[in-house]
């Protein structure tokens, strides 16, 4: 797993990460770093996008102030499908229905406590695939991207 944010989501970042230690799942921060004043999204959400692109990594966590500057970055890359999450059952339905690779969320609209139970129930909601995959299909063809 990948996780990045801008410094408008930093405390969030720091905050999943000990979680995703607890949990015993391995991650690679992309930054920002701690010390860094101000960061530009794309930038964070660009290598994210190219973990999951390079089969490097299955899942990525992105957060700045609203997750949607994140998510629009995201998505632009073949075979990432980034979903802005603000509540547990929009992660189940982005996991279960939609097969996100990518949760993005945004530290001046979610609380830490919302933000943690978002983060958890997305890693650990599967992919229901059936009629879902079939719609996956459908939109992986734009990029020529469909599993056979």
């Amino acid at each position: 797993m990948a996780i990045g944010s801008d410094h408008a989501g930093r405390d969030h970042k720091e905050l999943f990460k000990k979680h995703l230690e607890g949990m015993k799942v391995k991650f690679v921060d992309v930054g920002v770093a701690p010390d860094v004043e101000k960061a530009n999204y794309p930038e964070v959400a660009i290598k994210v996008a190219k973990l999951i692109q390079a089969g490097e990594v299955r899942f990525g966590v992105l957060i700045c102030g609203t997750g949607v500057g994140m998510a629009m970055v995201a998505n632009r890359f073949m075979g990432v499908r980034a979903a802005n999450c603000p509540t547990e059952l929009v992660a189940v339905m982005a996991r279960g229905h939609n097969d996100a690779n990518v949760l993005t969320l945004g530290q001046r609209t979610i609380g830490p406590n919302l933000a943690l139970a978002i983060l958890e129930t997305f890693l650990t909601t599967g992919f229901e695939a059936g009629r879902h995959q079939e719609r996956i299909n459908l939109f992986e063809d734009i990029y020529g991207t469909k599993k056979s």
